[in-house]
């Protein structure tokens, strides 16, 4: 009996003592509860300072501190995902690189000219109409084919137009007819060679084959640029059409294009060449392709000890309008790369000695989040259409791929095909000149998103170039080396051999040092932790211990202030409207019954006297006072008139 008293005072001490530390009902208890226990120094003077100019000035030393921590701290993650360079040079025998070569004109023209007859037939006019010129008889390498109208339709409806200051009226070169300019004018001055007329312009007029209001008018300030563009523009509707074993037939095979060969010192031959067709440049050979599972070495610098080949360019089988340059054109590159000749192929002279030098170079960045770089290009929403290792430009050249095929409905012909597509031509697809030439628009104006989707790639091989050439043959060894050469290959020629149609190619290293370029981290996590702990420590002397009970105060107990708060108001409420739809009246005693637990008491053991006194009086009751003895108390036969039953047990015991 003696418990239940002491459990009631218990609970009465609980709900009654005021309550501090992470239990306070207030967050601003709260808060002076932390600043008296925290162990950082300038929180504590906050509160113990006396004067509000002494208080106001901690307060400011404070908010600095912390501001320079939270400055400091940015700056230590900024560098954290930063990254060094570092560069490594090591001397060893290296690989050697795949040296790709292909003749600049494609196709031999003599066997192109049942396919280009009509084409050519057609610019021949047109130079003869603007320039005034034909072909004079010394000029003539090859006849071509009689006019015929299988695509004379088609060339009339894309024909040349002459345009005189940008007017909406232009001129068919060809028939001489007057045609309104619809739509847009794209002009492209890229060459300072113009007509003898600065005022004329020359180009030709796109327009969507399903709707005739929607055209572009593309025009050049030099005629020749636009006549290889109109030219090219045909060209390739034509090739698109021809099957892939009949362009590899009309190419160049290897004897006709190597003449001799020598690697690191030994003579070598067509067998070490890998034929693969390029859509612009026909067949091209690449040198050490690893497609045999052997990648080739040196061991020694020098040109002696590299590639040496000479080349048999046959200038006079070129065709006249397609290329305007002669020889040939390499590109250096790793034998998981796609020889990208058209973008950064190098041009080798005729009746010259080129020597490129080659210094070997692997770069490797480090990917997110210190670079925005891929390691495989896994991640790129982009199919590769190449087979071949990942790069931005394979990337670049799908991207416009995959956009020509969705928004034309075929393919560009300079790039590999995607699965289930097939090459633009102007007979099964009459709108594609003007729809290629719109996305081009807009991939050059990086509209397509093919810049924002393709990344770098984490990892490449690059093999710095220098370049020096030098008149081959000379003078006095012309002579004998253009017999002994018609003698190995005139034989097959049928003609003798001209020093125009040759090209001496050596590609050799300068050296054998390998450069490694390397990112690594600036910082490491453990670098990271130790700077945050010296700024804690130096502007605010707090530890990781602080930091947590940082965490603790004003998240987790701050949270729990505010959410408690909110569950009484929500539950004073519903008490509220409990009552009101019963009608009974609040009670003053339901107002007493509301408190909380006290973390003073915290056992079961009964109060102290000291706890006792700490009990807050009641703000309505006046002071307790020692009320007046009652004497009538002190006559026992009148105060208990009646022995009480327990008394009786014990006195019968």
């Amino acid at each position: 009996a003696s418990t239940a008293p002491g459990k009631k005072i218990t609970a009465r001490l609980k709900r009654t003592l005021p309550v501090r530390g992470p239990q306070a009902p207030t967050l601003s208890e709260l808060m002076r509860w932390y600043c008296l226990n925290t162990n950082t120094h300038g929180c504590r003077r906050i509160v113990v300072s006396r004067g509000r100019l002494r208080r106001l000035l901690w307060i400011l030393l404070t908010l600095s501190a912390v501001g320079l921590i939270l400055w400091q701290c940015a700056e230590l993650l900024m560098n954290y995902y930063s990254a060094s360079v570092s560069v490594t040079v090591q001397f060893q025998k290296l690989p050697f690189p795949a040296v790709t070569i292909c003749n600049i004109n494609p196709y031999k023209y003599s066997a192109m000219k049942e396919y280009l007859s009509e084409l050519d037939k057609e610019t021949k006019k047109a130079l003869e109409t603007f320039y005034g010129f034909s072909e004079g008889k010394s000029k003539v390498r090859r006849s071509v084919d009689e006019w015929n109208s299988t695509g004379s339709d088609f060339f009339q409806q894309i024909p040349l137009l002459k345009v005189e200051d940008f007017s909406r009226t232009a001129t068919e070169l060809l028939t001489g007819q007057k045609r309104k300019i619809e739509g847009s004018v794209f002009h492209k001055d890229s060459s300072i060679v113009n007509s003898g007329d600065s005022n004329d312009i020359i180009g030709f007029q796109l327009c969507d084959a399903n709707n005739s209001s929607e055209c572009a008018l593309y025009t050049f300030s030099s005629g020749v640029n636009a006549i290889q563009e109109w030219y090219k523009l045909h060209y390739m509707n034509i090739m698109a059409q021809i099957p892939l074993e009949t362009k590899e037939k009309l190419s160049y095979s290897a004897d006709d294009l190597l003449l001799t060969c020598f690697f690191d010192g030994l003579s070598c031959d067509k067998r070490h060449f890998t034929r693969f067709h390029h859509p612009l440049h026909g067949n091209c050979y690449t040198f050490n392709s690893g497609e045999n599972g052997t990648i080739l070495s040196t061991s020694t610098g020098g040109s002696e000890y590299g590639l040496q080949v000479v080349l048999y360019i046959d200038e006079a089988d070129y065709n006249p309008f397609l290329v305007t340059s002669t020889g040939a054109k390499i590109i250096v590159h790793d034998q998981n790369e796609y020889p990208f000749i058209e973008d950064i192929g190098t041009e080798i002279e005729t009746a010259a000695a080129t020597s490129i030098g080659m210094h070997f170079t692997r770069s490797r960045k480090l990917s997110k989040p210190y670079s925005d770089c891929t390691e495989t290009g896994a991640d790129i929403p982009v199919e590769n259409l190449y087979n071949k290792s990942y790069s931005l430009q394979i990337c670049l050249h799908s991207c416009f791929q995959k956009a020509m095929v969705d928004s034309c409905g075929c393919a560009q012909y300079a790039q590999p095909l995607p699965a289930g597509a097939e090459y633009c031509n102007y007979k099964k697809n009459p709108n594609w000149m003007y729809c290629y030439y719109r996305l081009h628009e807009k991939f050059v104006k990086e509209q397509l998103g093919c810049q924002q989707i393709c990344k770098d790639a984490c990892s490449f091989k690059e093999w710095a170039l220098t370049t020096s050439i030098a008149q081959w043959p000379s003078t006095v060894s012309e002579d004998w080396m253009l017999r002994v050469l018609s003698w190995d290959k005139g034989q097959k020629l049928n003609k003798k051999l001209n020093k125009t149609d040759l090209a001496n190619l050596m590609v050799f290293y300068k050296d054998l040092n390998e450069r490694f370029i390397s990112e690594n981290p600036a910082n490491t996590l453990v670098i990271l932790l130790s700077n945050f702990g010296g700024q804690l420590g130096l502007w605010m002397s707090c530890s990781v211990v602080c930091v947590i009970e940082i965490v603790e105060v004003f998240f987790i107990d701050s949270l729990s202030i505010v959410m408690r708060r909110q569950w009484q108001k929500a539950k004073k409420w519903w008490n509220n409207r409990k009552r009101g739809s019963s009608g009974k009246a609040p009670q003053a005693s339901d107002v007493e019954r509301q408190g909380h637990d006290n973390p003073v008491c915290i056992d079961e053991d009964l109060p102290t006297f000291t706890t006792a006194l700490r009990l807050p009086l009641p703000q309505d009751s006046p002071l307790p006072r020692t009320p007046p003895p009652n004497y009538s108390t002190l006559r026992l036969e009148t105060a208990f008139t009646e022995q009480l039953p327990d008394t009786l047990e014990l006195g019968q015991h």
